[in-house]
Formats: C-alpha cells, structure tokens, sequence
C-alpha cells in the first residue's frame, strides 16, 4: 500500500442516460472488490497514456461498452466524490454527463449485465452503489441546461 499523502487514482465514471433521459445505464460489476455484484457507472481509472481527459472516457467506453455505444458527454462540469477502497487506496471519481445516441453496447469481463434502469424507478433499484440516484439527478440537471454545442460526441 501507497502511504504517500499525495496520490491517489481518478478514477471517471459516465453517467450515461437514455436518448429520451428516461433511463440511466448501469452495470453490474463482476468479480471486484469494493463493489462485487454491484450496479455501478460505467467508466474507469484515468492513465497516463490518455493523453486528455475525453482520450482516457473514450478508451474505458471502448473497454467496458464497446465503441459502438456513442454518445455525447458533457466535459465543463464534474460531480466529484471521494472515495477509500477496502485495500486503504483513495480515489477522486469525477462523474459526467452523457447522453446515449446508439449503437450496441457490448460488456467486457468486468460486468455480468447491464440494465437501462427508468429514472422513475432508480431511487429503490438495488443493488446499486450508494450515490446513484443523486449522481444520476444531477447529471439530467446539467444536461437540462448545457449548451447543446458543449456536448462532445464520443
């Protein structure tokens, strides 16, 4: 374990909701630690290769969903939540607003499913992670009011 005061992971997650806003995607994780079983956002840990912050939402799209899913993502605003894994690391997991266009989503190893969970029903879907309902509002507010140029198509 890392002990340095300094580091931590980012770790960006998208929240992804149906072309209509209706639904927010959810995946359920399989086989990790913090959250086995889990239904979470999709999205992951920033590297160094990325080169941008829309490089490295792109590449864990294409990792966990496939790069047929598209949507556009809204990049000047984050909802930011700190987090300590069991194994004592801390991550920063900044959350963005996208809206699904199309294509076929297509989940990797790290999830067993996934569901369009209707926003009517999300406040008592489980099992989800803990802050999902309001990461999910905030995000179709942001949308609501952003500039439709501001969204970047990914």
């Amino acid at each position: 374990m890392n002990t340095s005061p300094y580091l931590f992971q980012y770790c960006q997650k998208i929240v992804l909701l149906s072309t209509s806003r209706d639904a927010v995607l959810l995946a359920r994780r399989k086989g990790e630690n913090d959250y086995d079983e889990i239904y979470s956002f999709i999205g992951g840990k920033m590297e160094v290769t990325d080169g941008s912050i829309l490089a490295g939402l792109r590449r864990e799209r294409d990792e966990e969903v496939g790069s047929t899913c598209t949507m556009k993502i809204l990049l000047t605003c984050t909802n930011n939540t700190f987090f300590v894994k069991k194994d004592g690391s801390h991550m920063i997991l900044p959350h963005y607003p996208a809206i699904y266009q199309g294509g076929e989503i297509r989940l990797n190893n790290e999830y067993s499913e996934y569901q369009w969970v209707p926003l009517t029903k999300l406040k008592s879907f489980e099992p989800k992670i803990p802050n999902i309902y309001e990461m999910t509002v905030w995000a179709d507010s942001m949308l609501r009011v952003a500039d439709p140029h501001s969204l970047k198509r990914m």
